[in-house]
Protein backbone atom coordinates (compact mmCIF):
# COMPACT_ATOMS: atom_id res chain seq x y z
CA UNK A 1 0.00 0.00 0.00
CA UNK A 2 1.50 3.29 -1.11
CA UNK A 3 1.12 6.06 1.47
CA UNK A 4 0.82 9.77 0.78
CA UNK A 5 4.49 10.50 1.56
CA UNK A 6 5.73 7.54 -0.47
CA UNK A 7 3.68 8.69 -3.47
CA UNK A 8 5.13 12.20 -3.11
CA UNK A 9 8.69 10.80 -3.05
CA UNK A 10 7.96 8.68 -6.14
CA UNK A 11 6.92 11.86 -7.98
CA UNK A 12 10.40 13.25 -7.28
CA UNK A 13 12.08 10.16 -8.74
CA UNK A 14 13.81 8.86 -5.60
CA UNK A 15 14.12 5.09 -5.30
CA UNK A 16 12.62 3.58 -2.16
CA UNK A 17 10.12 0.95 -1.07
CA UNK A 18 6.99 1.48 0.99
CA UNK A 19 6.61 -0.96 3.89
CA UNK A 20 3.07 0.19 4.64
CA UNK A 21 1.93 1.44 8.02
CA UNK A 22 2.70 0.28 11.54
CA UNK A 23 0.11 -0.33 14.27
CA UNK A 24 -0.07 3.42 15.03
CA UNK A 25 -0.63 4.37 11.40
CA UNK A 26 2.92 5.68 10.88
CA UNK A 27 4.14 5.21 7.33
CA UNK A 28 7.36 3.19 7.04
CA UNK A 29 9.74 3.48 4.10
CA UNK A 30 12.78 1.41 3.18
CA UNK A 31 15.80 2.61 1.23
CA UNK A 32 19.40 1.75 0.51
CA UNK A 33 22.20 3.88 1.93
CA UNK A 34 23.02 5.26 -1.53
CA UNK A 35 19.60 6.97 -1.75
CA UNK A 36 19.30 8.07 1.88
CA UNK A 37 20.87 11.50 1.45
CA UNK A 38 18.37 12.43 -1.27
CA UNK A 39 15.44 11.24 0.83
CA UNK A 40 16.54 13.04 4.01
CA UNK A 41 16.80 16.37 2.16
CA UNK A 42 13.39 15.82 0.53
CA UNK A 43 11.81 15.00 3.90
CA UNK A 44 13.28 18.10 5.51
CA UNK A 45 11.98 20.28 2.67
CA UNK A 46 8.61 18.51 2.94
CA UNK A 47 8.44 19.70 6.57
CA UNK A 48 9.85 16.87 8.70
CA UNK A 49 11.77 19.23 10.94
CA UNK A 50 12.21 17.05 14.04
CA UNK A 51 14.21 13.84 14.32
CA UNK A 52 12.57 11.92 17.12
CA UNK A 53 15.08 9.07 17.27
CA UNK A 54 17.61 7.00 15.39
CA UNK A 55 18.49 3.43 16.22
CA UNK A 56 20.16 0.54 14.45
CA UNK A 57 19.85 -3.23 14.44
CA UNK A 58 21.33 -6.33 12.88
CA UNK A 59 18.77 -7.83 10.49
CA UNK A 60 20.21 -11.37 10.51
CA UNK A 61 23.53 -13.07 11.25
CA UNK A 62 25.71 -12.42 8.21
CA UNK A 63 22.98 -10.25 6.65
CA UNK A 64 22.31 -6.55 6.37
CA UNK A 65 22.51 -3.88 9.05
CA UNK A 66 19.70 -1.33 9.36
CA UNK A 67 19.48 2.18 10.73
CA UNK A 68 15.98 3.48 11.55
CA UNK A 69 15.04 7.15 11.65
CA UNK A 70 11.78 8.36 13.20
CA UNK A 71 10.87 11.80 11.88
CA UNK A 72 8.08 14.17 12.89
CA UNK A 73 6.53 17.09 11.06
CA UNK A 74 5.83 19.64 13.77
CA UNK A 75 3.54 22.50 12.79
CA UNK A 76 1.95 25.29 14.77
CA UNK A 77 -1.52 24.50 16.20
CA UNK A 78 -1.56 20.87 14.97
CA UNK A 79 -2.68 18.30 17.55
CA UNK A 80 -1.50 15.18 15.70
CA UNK A 81 1.80 15.83 13.92
CA UNK A 82 2.66 13.66 10.93
CA UNK A 83 5.32 11.01 11.48
CA UNK A 84 7.38 8.72 9.27
CA UNK A 85 9.85 5.92 9.89
CA UNK A 86 12.71 5.36 7.45
CA UNK A 87 14.74 2.14 7.43
CA UNK A 88 18.12 2.48 5.74
CA UNK A 89 19.83 -0.82 4.91
CA UNK A 90 23.57 -1.28 4.39
CA UNK A 91 25.78 -4.32 3.75
CA UNK A 92 27.68 -5.82 6.68
CA UNK A 93 31.04 -5.89 4.88
CA UNK A 94 31.31 -2.10 4.52
CA UNK A 95 28.42 -0.56 6.49
CA UNK A 96 28.30 3.09 5.44
CA UNK A 97 25.34 5.44 5.63
CA UNK A 98 25.35 9.21 4.99
CA UNK A 99 25.01 11.06 8.30
CA UNK A 100 22.03 13.37 8.72
CA UNK A 101 23.86 15.43 11.36
CA UNK A 102 23.92 18.47 9.07
CA UNK A 103 20.13 18.29 8.65
CA UNK A 104 19.04 17.25 12.19
CA UNK A 105 21.69 18.02 14.85
CA UNK A 106 19.88 15.88 17.44
CA UNK A 107 21.15 12.71 15.74
CA UNK A 108 24.70 13.30 17.02
CA UNK A 109 24.85 10.88 19.97
CA UNK A 110 22.37 8.45 18.39
CA UNK A 111 24.51 7.83 15.31
CA UNK A 112 27.57 7.56 17.53
CA UNK A 113 25.86 4.86 19.58
CA UNK A 114 24.90 2.93 16.43
CA UNK A 115 28.51 3.17 15.28
CA UNK A 116 29.78 2.00 18.67
CA UNK A 117 27.44 -0.98 19.00
CA UNK A 118 27.06 -2.14 15.37
CA UNK A 119 29.96 -0.61 13.45
CA UNK A 120 27.86 1.40 11.00
CA UNK A 121 30.05 4.22 9.70
CA UNK A 122 28.09 7.46 9.21
CA UNK A 123 29.80 9.44 6.44
CA UNK A 124 30.43 13.14 7.22
CA UNK A 125 29.59 12.82 10.92
CA UNK A 126 31.82 15.38 12.70
CA UNK A 127 32.62 13.34 15.85
CA UNK A 128 32.14 9.69 14.95
CA UNK A 129 33.89 7.77 17.73
CA UNK A 130 32.94 5.30 20.42
CA UNK A 131 30.53 6.65 23.01
CA UNK A 132 29.74 3.66 25.28
CA UNK A 133 32.61 1.21 24.86
CA UNK A 134 36.29 2.02 25.51
CA UNK A 135 38.27 3.20 22.48
CA UNK A 136 40.38 0.03 22.69
CA UNK A 137 37.34 -2.29 22.41
CA UNK A 138 37.52 -4.73 19.50
CA UNK A 139 34.34 -5.61 17.65
CA UNK A 140 30.71 -4.52 17.58
CA UNK A 141 28.77 -5.93 20.59
CA UNK A 142 25.22 -5.77 19.17
CA UNK A 143 25.94 -7.68 15.97
CA UNK A 144 24.41 -11.13 15.99
CA UNK A 145 27.69 -12.73 14.93
CA UNK A 146 29.71 -11.02 17.69
CA UNK A 147 31.75 -13.35 19.88
CA UNK A 148 32.25 -11.96 23.37
CA UNK A 149 35.81 -12.13 24.70
CA UNK A 150 36.35 -14.68 27.47
CA UNK A 151 38.13 -12.13 29.64
CA UNK A 152 37.20 -8.76 31.05
CA UNK A 153 39.56 -6.22 32.52
CA UNK A 154 38.30 -4.91 35.82
CA UNK A 155 39.45 -1.39 36.58
CA UNK A 156 39.58 0.32 39.94
CA UNK A 157 36.93 2.94 40.50
CA UNK A 158 39.27 5.39 42.19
Amino acid sequence: MLGRLSAWIVQHGVIHRSLGFDYQGIETLQTKSTYWHSIDIILYVYGYNYLRSECAYDVAPGGLLASMYHLTRIEYSVDQPKEVCIKVFTPRRDPRIPSVFWVWKSVDFQERESYDMLGIYYNNHPRLKRILMPESWIGWPLRKDYIAPNFYEIQDAH
